[in-house]
């Protein structure tokens, strides 16, 4: 307490201020306590201006950050924004207002953490006595701090009401959208005058007009604080500079994890008090609770799904021998489960990459490449993550979303599954996981179907040749001949063939026969059926070909064997019809053949016969 000049305070200031006090006491019998505290304060600070004659009266509060005391609350109007420098360690200070008036600053502290002022603007000719101004300040202070812990105290049982209701409502909801919904509606209730987000990852879809936004995990972006918050787990508070806002970063944490932040914005750039940041922070952590037991639980319905999933697609491959058909069936499956706009499988066999047929469409096109690419080179660099949100769309195209999933088995890569969409964001992380399971499982019932269809291609396919065998031409000729109006059948041997064998040694005999067969194959049309009949022996058949056509076909062969093989070799040919009204089986059709080819090898080689309806004639 300052030395004071010994003298008699003037008598109408204290009658005033005594009436001053007065009224508060009636005012504060009926003080209402839901309002905010600056409502508040302006009415005290009215009753203030009344009883003293003031031309106005505002109250401060500091800030820290910009080290000056800001307008909270005056007795008329709205406060001057006008920020006041603080004075040093000044309890009061008289300044001069400008004008016929002067200004009586009384500084105090609102709380153990906030400083406050009080600023009396009066007229000149009407000035305090100074002892006066002491005890207004020290009557001012309790007054404040008095009306700050009843509003407070009013305050924090509503709000920690409003936390008992959050709490009960959200545990007893198993949904993710109904949680976060209702942390929305209760940072409304407790902070109407707030702004906040909820900032949450990109697996987080949220529908409606809720305020979330996505959390950036890269500390290059404008989320710093944000980020050390989600990453700490702990309460982030900073300061916005334009226009000053402070704000605090409250994780959204469950036991397990972090599961988003909730962004605060006061209205204000001052520090958030310890009393807000503790209660937040139990909001926050409610919250989490909440959300990671929703999470959980769809978690848990979501893997009995994946596994109904995986379960049903391994039956339905079962059910499909054929690879193509396994393929197409995959692919359709991928495309509904997990909204993929395109789907492509690819084989490595012999260093090479083969895309299977039942692939969507785009994979057969080179627009796709810049897709497989990147898919290669994260595959080639160990990267087993194949996995992105949203890659840049000018270095690839209009798909944003793509993952991939190897084939494998017995740790080794059989081939790659890769599924795009065009939205980004579009896949989660857990969906990448489940194609990873859901191709892995699918990869044995594609490598058997492979295995199947290698198998049934030995049986038919000659090993040296790589036509077909006898047999099979044997039951393409009998269905046929069942269904077809008409055919035909050629026999082709080669000319001296055991001399070619004798000259230049088996191994050359074996390529010329391969070059023949080549040679046969690339003259033939894809339905038609090129077969080894025994030895040096080939036949084709023919199917709904007229007899002249058949001709054709028998001299296009005989002369392109003749220009094309090293050595040159010459085949000799016998040809025999069909047609469905002469009434003949398969036996028939082979034994005119094999009449016709013995009749060309015995009149010079070289040559073709042809067998027809008892007719037997050279071409």
């Amino acid at each position: 307490m300052p030395v004071w000049v010994e003298k008699a305070m003037n008598k109408e200031e204290m009658k005033r201020y005594e009436s001053f006090k007065q009224k508060f006491f009636h005012w504060f019998l009926a003080f209402q306590d839901d309002r905010p505290f600056s409502a508040a304060a302006g009415e005290l600070l009215a009753l203030l201006k009344e009883e003293l004659a003031l031309e106005q009266a505002v109250f401060y509060l500091y800030d820290p950050v910009r080290a000056a005391f800001y307008p909270e609350a005056a007795a008329v109007g709205t406060p001057d924004a006008r920020p006041i420098a603080a004075d040093g360690e000044r309890k009061v200070a008289v300044v001069d207002a400008g004008g016929p008036h002067m200004a009586a600053r009384l500084f105090f502290m609102l709380s153990d953490e906030t400083p406050a002022m009080v600023e009396l603007v009066y007229r000149k000719d009407g000035g305090f006595d100074e002892r006066l101004l002491w005890e207004i300040r020290t009557d001012l202070a309790r007054l404040f701090r008095k009306l700050s812990a009843v509003l407070q105290g009013e305050g924090e049982e509503k709000r920690y009401g409003q936390l008992h209701h959050f709490a009960a409502k959200i545990h007893s909801s198993m949904h993710i959208d109904v949680v976060l919904e209702e942390i929305i509606r209760t940072l409304q209730n407790v902070y109407p005058s707030f702004t906040y987000h909820l900032l949450l990852s990109h697996d987080n879809h949220l529908r409606g007009n809720l305020p979330i936004k996505t959390l950036v995990l890269d500390e290059r972006e404008k989320q710093k604080a944000a980020l050390r918050a989600f990453l700490t787990g702990q309460v982030q508070c900073e300061v916005m500079e334009a226009p000053p806002r402070s704000v605090l970063y409250a994780p959204i944490k469950g036991v397990q994890a972090v599961y988003g932040v909730i962004e605060m914005i006061a209205p204000y750039a001052a520090p958030f008090p310890k009393r807000e940041i503790h209660f937040i922070s139990l909001l926050a952590s409610t919250a989490g609770s909440a959300l990671e037991n929703a999470k959980l639980y769809e978690q848990s319905r979501r893997l009995v799904a994946d596994l109904q999933l995986i379960n049903d697609t391994m039956r339905q491959l079962n059910a499909r021998p054929r690879l193509h058909e396994a393929i197409e069936y995959m692919v359709s499956q991928i495309q509904q489960s997990f909204g993929a706009d395109e789907v492509g499988f690819f084989l490595f066999a012999d260093g090479k990459r083969e895309l299977l047929p039942g692939s969507t469409l785009f994979f057969f096109d080179h627009r796709s490449e810049p897709y497989i690419e990147w898919v290669e080179k994260r595959r080639q660099s160990g990267n087993d993550i194949l996995f992105a949100g949203d890659v840049c769309v000018s270095a690839f195209g209009s798909f944003r979303s793509i993952m991939a999933a190897p084939m494998q088995q017995n740790k080794e890569t059989k081939g790659l599954c890769i599924a795009l969409a065009s939205e980004p964001y579009r896949f989660t992380f857990e969906m990448f996981k489940l194609l990873e399971s859901l191709v892995q499982h699918s990869t044995l019932a594609f490598m058997n179907a492979m295995l199947r269809e290698e198998l049934e291609k030995i049986v038919v396919t000659d090993y040296l040749t790589k036509l077909h065998t006898r047999r099979y031409l044997d039951e393409v000729i009998q269905t046929s001949m069942g269904s077809d109006a008409s055919g035909a059948l050629i026999l082709f041997d080669i000319d001296n063939f055991k001399q070619i064998n004798d000259v230049y040694g088996h191994q050359t005999g074996d390529r010329v026969l391969v070059q023949v067969a080549e040679t046969v194959c690339a003259n033939i049309r894809d339905g038609d059926v090129a077969a080894r009949w025994g030895g040096e022996e080939l036949a084709v058949y023919l199917p709904k070909v007229p007899l002249s056509d058949a001709i054709s076909i028998a001299r296009r062969i005989t002369e392109k064997v003749r220009e094309q093989t090293i050595p040159t070799v010459t085949v000799s040919c016998g040809v025999s019809w069909w047609e469905r009204q002469g009434c003949e089986d398969a036996k028939q059709l082979f034994k005119r053949a094999d009449a016709a080819l013995y009749m060309a090898k015995e009149t010079g080689k070289n040559c073709i016969f042809v067998h027809d309806d008892g007719h037997l004639y050279k071409v």
